[in-house]
């Protein structure tokens, strides 16, 4: 059950954050997780909510490798909402069922291939440490820029800002959503 009460539509906010409501609705087509958060909040949630269609829209990273990062930091987060939310993006993005089964549980990136293995251990230790190693941070930057490389980073750093979100105030998973492990 969560914390606070979640916002579930624009009853729930002064008339003049309605317009709040309608982006979130433009968005989602609900009201649900971290916004259901964040509009008790609403400029908060009017400042934050471009953040998702920039990142679905027009970053450089693209939505397969982009998952990769997301999931990751999610998983290392435990954010049960958010993982099941965006495991569909995922798939849809095209990342093997493999890969989500392997970043569920945590495991070893070792066989991914380097591409991704450099985002899912970069990413794990941003949230781990909030730090990375030299080394697989001048790869990835190597490989694709700075600006991807950036993005790549905020991305990460989004969802778990929206993980943190979804845990203090224990906004349960959807119950016919991807499962992390108990």
């Amino acid at each position: 059950m969560p914390r606070i009460t979640p916002v579930s539509g624009k009853t729930d906010v002064p008339s003049q954050y309605h317009g709040v409501v309608d982006e979130v609705l433009k968005v989602f087509g609900q009201v649900r997780g971290p916004f259901s958060i964040l509009l008790h909040s609403p400029e908060l949630a009017h400042r934050v909510l471009p953040l998702v269609t920039f990142f679905r829209e027009e970053s450089v990273v693209e939505a397969k490798l982009r998952s990769h990062a997301i999931l990751a930091a999610v998983r290392e987060k435990e954010a049960a909402y958010v993982w099941a939310a965006q495991v569909g993006a995922a798939r849809r993005a095209g990342v093997p069922e493999a890969t989500i089964d392997l970043l569920r549980a945590k495991g070893d990136p070792a066989n991914l291939p380097e591409d991704e293995r450099d985002i899912v251990t970069y990413t794990r230790q941003l949230i781990r440490t909030n730090r990375a190693d030299e080394a697989v941070q001048n790869r990835l930057k190597e490989r694709h820029g700075a600006q991807w490389l950036v993005e790549l980073t905020a991305a990460a750093n989004y969802f778990s800002f929206l993980s943190g979100m979804v845990n203090a105030f224990d906004v349960p998973a959807p119950p016919d959503g991807d499962k992390l492990p108990s």
